[in-house]
């Protein structure tokens, strides 16, 4: 017998090389948009067209710029931008070096901002002219200074120039034909995202090449997308990367339509005019779409697919969309997964049945993504799967590689969020016998009254029933005897009237007398710039 080690020919003999290995990386699909889609309309942004040549040549300028003022591997390049052009051309410009993009929330005040530019030690900011006296405040508070580059957009609204110089001439000095490479290793960091910090200082959420890559792949793949889709920048592309769709427009050579601002006027009249194919957005979006004169809606004939993420959109929601012939599809997923890794997979039989059935159906979370490896509800407690019975509640959890790295510069948290080798999302759910799961509740948001759980979820679905809500949320409220109780704040369809006593008679009807609201606040919902409504501030009107 021989005393020579055990080698494995397959692998110990065919060692990769250059020829065989990249590392995976979005920035591959702006260099094969370019030579192959040359001359497609890349992006549209007002009366400004830009095709998939210019867009590489630009990101490319952009790189070589960066790195004529040392920008390089594992430095941060902040970016303070509407959804614009230059936004896209960051997220491939900006991996061209080495470096990491951090994409700020335009919605967040300069304390917040300058925690981040701070924390993420950015080097660079580009920053909209529109945001100049956020942007001049938080730099007062930020012991090293960035140098910032003015985005001098001539559809911002006011706002000043404060950089050094602006971002055209930027580009100017760089080079169209800078020799960008793909990074060294897929698992190298792409982006940093800061999460929305309710509570103490944001989380700085660091994502990799290879997650980048294949949740931009699984987009496509999710939705079915054709190649050439016209997408609308509804999203924020500051919110997980714009859900990886950057990236995802250049792999299917598509044209990005760019909206600084979300109003239901102008992406009406967006989707009519460039015959737009697929947007993405929150329940609030899709909401305001619906409650829009129906004489902005006239002239959209052709198919338009959307896709909404939320904790749950209200089964009203899905049913209007419906009715106005969008085409919709369900996906779930947070900024530590890229933004959607679960979608409720469609099954063509879904189709025959009948509009109230397909919106339960349609109402859930789902299913992993394609490319996602992992997507469970288990008992956080012992880590084992909860009985698929669409009752008993567990947490969702996710594992695979379209998850982050970790939070940068906190160990703690970022070993609290991966015990057990899963992602501990925080969210609460019952799985189906089908496999498929549905959001009961975030574990912060779930009313525990008389020793009872409620799903705020569930009693929020039962408001948007009631034809005079436009807008729901639900909270508890602190109460002497049973603990906690629901308090629902509603905001009313313009010129509608109603008591709250009426409110909550509804609520009885059709729920659980205890999951019913004690309490109805009427007015404006407080929300987060990607149009989330903000319970955490709803909860501390009632401490």
């Amino acid at each position: 017998m021989s005393n020579k080690p055990h080698t494995n020919p397959y692998r110990d003999d065919l060692p990769r090389n250059s020829a065989n290995y990249v590392p995976l990386s979005p920035i591959s699909f702006l260099a094969r948009a370019a030579d192959v889609f040359p001359d497609r309309i890349a992006a549209i942004h007002g009366q400004w067209r830009l095709t998939w040549r210019e867009v590489f040549d630009r990101s490319r300028r952009l790189a070589s710029a960066l790195a004529a003022r040392g920008i390089g591997d594992g430095d941060t390049v902040a970016v303070m931008a509407a959804n614009t052009p230059q936004m896209i051309e960051a997220h491939f410009g900006v991996p061209m070096t080495g470096a990491v993009l951090n994409t700020l929330n335009t919605r967040l005040d300069a304390a917040a901002l300058a925690f981040q530019l701070g924390h993420g030690e950015a080097k660079v900011l580009l920053t909209d002219r529109e945001f100049s006296e956020t942007i001049v405040a938080a730099l007062g508070m930020v012991e090293v200074k960035p140098l910032v580059i003015d985005i001098d957009d001539p559809l911002a609204q006011g706002g000043r120039l404060i950089g050094v110089m602006d971002y055209e001439a930027f580009l100017a000095s760089g080079d169209p034909g800078y020799v960008w490479s793909a990074p060294q290793d897929e698992w190298d960091a792409i982006a940093l995202s800061y999460t929305s910090g309710t509570t103490g200082n944001p989380k700085g959420v660091v994502t990799h090449h290879r997650g980048a890559y294949l949740n931009a792949v699984g987009n496509a793949v999710t939705w079915a997308m054709p190649h050439f889709p016209v997408y609308l920048w509804t999203l924020p592309m500051f919110h997980c990367n714009g859900w990886c769709f950057p990236w995802t427009l250049a792999l299917m050579a598509g044209t990005n339509v760019c909206l600084r601002r979300v109003e239901a006027k102008a992406i009406l009249d967006a989707i009519r005019e460039h015959r737009v194919t697929h947007y993405c957005g929150a329940p609030i979006v899709h909401s305001m779409l619906i409650n829009a004169p129906e004489e902005w809606k006239r002239g959209i004939e052709h198919k338009v697919s959307g896709l909404v993420a939320a904790a749950s959109p209200p089964a009203s929601m899905i049913e209007g969309m419906e009715r106005m012939g969008f085409d919709i599809t369900h996906v779930y997923g947070l900024t530590e997964v890229y933004g959607p890794a679960s979608v409720c997979a469609k099954h063509p039989e879904w189709d025959e049945l009948s509009l109230e059935d397909r919106v339960q159906l349609n109402g859930r979370q789902g299913v992993r993504y394609p490319l996602q490896e992992g997507m469970a509800v288990f008992d956080p407690e012992t880590m084992q799967p909860v009985p698929r019975d669409g009752e008993t509640m567990g947490e969702i959890f996710f594992r695979g590689n379209i998850t982050m790295k970790g939070y940068l510069k906190n160990e703690q948290a970022t070993a609290e969020a991966f015990a057990g080798g899963w992602y501990h999302t925080g969210d609460l759910a019952v799985a189906y016998p089908d496999g498929y799961v549905k959001i009961k509740d975030r574990s912060k948001d779930i009313i525990i009254s008389g020793g009872e759980n409620i799903s705020s979820i569930e009693v929020e679905d039962v408001l948007y029933r009631h034809p005079a809500v436009l807008e729901a949320a639900v909270v508890a409220q602190p109460d002497e005897k049973w603990g906690e109780t629901p308090c629902a704040f509603v905001t009313l369809r313009d010129g509608v009237e109603i008591a709250e006593q009426e409110i909550i008679a509804f609520c009885r009807a059709r729920l659980a007398h205890y999951k019913a609201p004690r309490r109805v606040v009427f007015g404006p919902l407080p929300k987060t710039s990607t149009g989330k409504i903000q319970k955490n501030l709803l909860r501390s009107r009632l401490s």
